[in-house]
């Protein structure tokens, strides 16, 4: 049975935790249902993972669709989110409602995420009272890297953890049902969780968040360029259930033929089970998939207005 907003509004005031992971393709969206995800997105990071983009930047409405309407094959029954690609939302309401139609309309999607905080809560409300809901991104959001001056963790600096604060808020009033935020250490990120009443996520932003994102390419190793800090690998940590699992078939061609379940999607569909346990069980990402602040930064953090104890 497919979960709502409203489950994972719930499971944020009890404390259970939300496992979220992207897919851009029918294989990986159907291991990751398999497997008991809770949401899946439909990342731009799909221009680099999937179609070997150096950036998510080039990637089109029309590829996110493409790769959209693939996941929700695999996926039937769980949560789903677009994500916005730049350059589909910031011209104008109007063309940021009509895109992201397209990915309910077309692709079956649930939600849509977008970039931004205070400058695109219009673009947030417009498509909140066209019906649809809204995940908002903030933090280091990879579609304006420049502004930043490349890929830096955020909310270290008092003016980088108010303005991610203010952002926060700005996406609430508007009427996001959730927010992600990337690369920030835990303790800033922690209070972001505790003043905003929508559901915080983290990607990169320590196990003090209401659940986490991870890329589908990362917890398999499958994309050659890099590895993000936070990202874990989790292919090494099921190898030995699968090799149990492989040498305990009697006939392999029969589990390879009737049904495949003799390789990589059950392979994959065990890392990603692997995933979700971990972070119900809060072993992941601890502190070794966490970005750490000196003792100085967060004692001039602890001065900011915004800080709760």
């Amino acid at each position: 049975m497919k979960q709502g907003i409203k489950t994972f509004q719930k499971k944020k005031l009890s404390n259970e935790k939300i496992t979220w992971i992207t897919a851009y393709d029918y294989p990986t969206s159907y291991c990751a249902e398999q497997a008991g995800i809770d949401m899946i997105l439909i990342g731009d990071s799909g221009g680099m993972v999937q179609l070997g983009y150096e950036t998510t930047n080039p990637v089109t409405m029309d590829e996110m669709i493409q790769m959209a309407k693939a996941v929700r094959k695999g996926a039937p029954n769980t949560f789903i989110i677009g994500d916005m690609p730049q350059g589909s939302y910031e011209i104008s309401d109007e063309d940021a409602i009509k895109n992201a139609l397209r990915f309910v309309k077309e692709a079956g999607c649930d939600a849509i995420k977008l970039e931004g905080g205070e400058r695109v809560a219009s673009r947030v409300r417009s498509i909140n009272n066209s019906g649809i809901l809204v995940f908002g991104h903030l933090g280091l959001t990879p579609q304006s890297t420049s502004s930043f001056g490349g890929y830096r963790v955020q909310g270290k600096t008092i003016e980088s953890f108010e303005c991610t604060i203010n952002d926060a808020l700005a996406l609430q009033e508007a009427g996001a049902c959730a927010i992600l935020l990337e690369a920030m250490p835990s303790e800033p990120a922690s209070q972001v969780q505790k003043q905003i009443d929508i559901p915080i996520y983290g990607i990169g932003a320590g196990d003090g968040v209401d659940g986490q994102l991870i890329i589908m390419h990362d917890l398999l190793g499958f994309y050659k360029n890099f590895r993000p800090w936070f990202a874990k690998c989790y292919i090494s940590d099921v190898l030995e259930e699968f090799s149990k699992y492989i040498h305990s078939i009697d006939d392999i061609r029969r589990v390879g033929r009737e049904e495949r379940k003799d390789g990589i999607l059950v392979l994959t569909e065990m890392a990603i089970k692997k995933y979700i346990n971990d972070v119900k069980e809060c072993r992941y990402p601890g502190n070794e998939y966490s970005y750490s602040i000196n003792p100085e930064e967060l004692d001039i953090l602890q001065k900011s207005r915004f800080w709760t104890r």
